[in-house]
């Protein structure tokens, strides 16, 4: 199994509730893909961090293989995902890809 795990920072110049509409936005957006991208076996976005926390949001999801992973990457229902509802509202991405 492949866990991928990405932590991104929302760009600055959203209100606190915008940015709470927008990460509710990214978590249903993303999340929906459970069942729909082949290999891709869960999938949980967090939008609740403490106040602790450098970064506003986490993806944590898992998949078959390293194949299912990079098709998972360019399969268009996920691309529409990242460039409608990640992509334009994101400033910084950390991503870390790791055997399990």
């Amino acid at each position: 199994m492949v866990k991928h795990v990405i932590l991104w920072k929302l760009k600055e110049n959203f209100s606190d509730s915008e940015k709470q509409e927008i990460k509710a936005g990214i978590k249903t957006g993303l999340e929906s893909l459970k069942g729909v991208i082949p290999g891709l076996l869960e999938i949980s976005v967090k939008i609740e961090g403490l106040p602790s926390s450098n970064a506003d949001l986490m993806l944590d999801s898992s998949f078959a293989d390293e194949t299912a992973l990079k098709n998972y990457a360019v399969h268009p229902v996920h691309v529409e995902v990242a460039n409608s509802k990640v992509r334009p509202f994101t400033e910084q991405r950390l991503c870390l890809d790791f055997e399990e």
